[in-house]
């Protein structure tokens, strides 16, 4: 019995010392889980033929961090890896897009990688290694990002070190497609100060001007057109690439280099809400709104921003309008909910509820683990 009540003290005190261990209560996580994740799991795009993308794995690999929910962030790389990138990350980069192809079978429908899906696994797989003490999280992590710098990175005369969104296609001579919602800023500090020797500082100060120069009337596009630097084009619509543009601004820490200057070019935006009830889901690069129809994950996308500029009174209009639209059902928003839409509100609500935020230097804080 002394044994016993020994082994019980002892095992106690072991778990009281080690409040990390235990996955976080994340009701819209576990929800989207269930309705997003197969047993795999890997995330599957119901209104997209049942596909699962780069990206989609990179982001629930990143929420599954947050919630301290190891085993499916195990299962998610292990998934990404193996129908992915060849099984391994640091050698491949991830395929952006996997499932059925003719003669009913499933695998990689397009081999070229997504760079954001791969800077986000990148940081996600540094900051796990770092939260979980995973040495193999931050290899992993370090080969990976090697791998993004030496194959999607790109020094453009006049204008300096850019992301490419993807190793072919985007590039034409001495022309340049990029896109601002790719470069999250947070997260490129974050590997610069990682990994010293990357290109991840040069790209980090570019970002601002990529930002400003992709949202003319303080709108974001989709796209812009480089020429050596020294000359731009921004794409005539502003929509589903562009509406992460918002939501990657508003959700830097106070203290971050140039987030004012970010946030003052995007003021388009918060401007347009104060005469309609919400975002547009197109708008044209001169500011006029081609479609003001919009989902939740749209309203939602932009509740840091409205945060970080001080305008309560348009998040808290935000914020209803996204509540109006919760299914107790399904623990989801909108009818029927959609993939896009719950991952810009696990970012969005997840911020909001301080399950998760960024450093100045892009360092991952969350309420289960932060410095």
């Amino acid at each position: 019995m002394r044994l016993n009540l020994s082994f019980i003290f002892i095992l106690s005190f072991v778990l009281l010392a080690q409040p990390d261990c235990a996955a976080q209560d994340w009701p819209l996580w576990n929800s989207y889980a269930a309705r997003f994740m197969d047993d795999q799991i890997r995330v599957i795009d119901h209104d997209a033929g049942e596909r699962t993308t780069s990206e989609g794995q990179a982001y629930a690999m990143f929420f599954a961090l947050v919630a301290n929910d190891r085993a499916r962030f195990d299962k998610l790389l292990r998934w990404t890896e193996q129908n992915l990138a060849s099984g391994d990350l640091s050698a491949h980069l991830p395929a952006w897009v996997w499932g059925s192809r003719p003669g009913n079978q499933w695998g990689i429908i397009d081999g070229n990688s997504a760079a954001d899906a791969d800077v986000w696994i990148a940081y996600t797989l540094l900051e796990a290694g770092r939260a979980w003490n995973e040495p193999r999280y931050t290899r992993l992590g370090t080969g990976l990002a090697m791998r993004i710098a030496a194959e999607e990175v790109v020094q453009i005369p006049g204008f300096g070190a850019a992301l490419l969104p993807a190793p072919k296609g985007f590039r034409h001579r001495d022309s340049y497609r990029l896109n601002a919602s790719y470069v999250p800023l947070q997260l490129l500090l974050r590997l610069a100060h990682a990994l010293p020797g990357g290109p991840w500082q040069q790209i980090a100060a570019t970002v601002p001007t990529l930002v400003a120069d992709s949202a003319p009337h303080g709108f974001a596009m989709d796209w812009i057109e480089m020429k050596r630097g020294d000359s731009y084009t921004p794409s005539s619509l502003g929509s589903y690439e562009a509406i992460r543009v918002y939501l990657w601004a508003g959700m830097l820490h106070p203290d971050t280099p140039n987030r004012d200057i970010m946030l003052k070019s995007l003021s388009g935006m918060a401007g347009c809400l104060r005469a309609n009830p919400a975002p547009p889901s197109k708008v044209k690069s001169d500011g006029k709104v081609e479609d003001s129809r919009s989902s939740p994950g749209f309203s939602g996308a932009l509740l840091p921003l409205l945060s970080a500029v001080g305008d309560s009174g348009m998040r808290d209009q935000q914020m209803s309008r996204i509540r109006s639209q919760f299914d107790s059902q399904t623990g989801l928003y909108g009818n029927p909910a959609r993939y896009y839409d719950q991952n810009l509100l696990l970012f969005a609500l997840g911020s909001a509820e301080r399950r998760f935020w960024f450093d100045s230097q892009g360092a991952l804080q969350t309420n289960w683990k932060h410095d």
